[in-house]
């Protein structure tokens, strides 16, 4: 399904990866009562890309490096929406 340099390969794993790590922070919020501003781990999550993004590079993999930077746009405006809409 998947070639090995796609630009889908890097949506699936640009979304993929952010949110499990967004699910690990809510679970890690709700029993953490310090953690109130989640802001940076929320911030944390789409920086999770960065890391993938630099190994698609490195392996030139430029297709999927598209994916990945794709993802992280939507994610980021996603995050922005909930942010300025909370109130």
């Amino acid at each position: 399904m998947f070639k090995k340099d796609s630009v889908w390969l890097g949506l699936v794993a640009g979304l993929f990866f952010p949110a499990v790590a967004f699910f690990i922070v809510e679970i890690i919020k709700r029993n953490v009562i310090f953690l109130k501003k989640d802001d940076l781990l929320y911030i944390g999550c789409v920086a999770i890309n960065m890391l993938l993004l630099k190994y698609a590079y490195k392996k030139d993999m430029e297709l999927t490096a598209k994916g990945i930077i794709s993802a992280t746009f939507v994610c980021a405006f996603i995050f922005f929406y909930y942010k300025f809409n909370k109130a």
